[in-house]
């Protein structure tokens, strides 16, 4: 079964629904690239992707090893290159909640993170730039 549905719906947007789900995400093209930027650019949700699926997999792996992340925020900022233009690097600071974990829990949370499945399909160009802070 397919996974989502894309129509692009003019001026550089583009929706699309996520078929289980119905959930909608808009993109649009980022201003430097001709476009309003008024949404996630498709580079920006590549970036965001990567992000998303380190705080699934530690709080998937926390859970196994019973602890938890909640209130644990990524921040994520995408930088892009040119010729051919296309994501060079993606800077993920990861703040977990002060005080709350152990040193074995520390390794825990960053073997999961950097082994997560975006982190894997990302090209090995891309540079990933990851920041623990706790």
């Amino acid at each position: 079964m397919a996974t989502s549905k894309i129509t692009y719906t003019g001026g550089l947007r583009t929706s699309s629904i996520h078929l289980k789900s119905g959930n909608e995400i808009i993109t649009d093209a980022p201003v430097d690239n001709q476009g309003k930027g008024e949404a996630f650019s498709p580079t920006d949700l590549l970036a965001t992707s990567l992000g998303n699926c380190m705080l699934t997999i530690v709080g998937i792996t926390a859970k196994a090893h019973d602890f938890n992340i909640d209130g644990t925020t990524a921040e994520i900022t995408k930088i892009m290159g040119e010729n051919p233009r296309r994501v060079v690097e993606i800077v993920v600071d990861l703040q977990f909640p002060a005080n709350k974990y152990t040193e074995k829990q520390k390794a825990i949370i960053e073997n999961a993170a950097k082994t997560c499945p975006v982190s894997y399909s990302l090209h090995p160009d891309i540079k990933q730039n990851i920041t623990f802070n706790y």
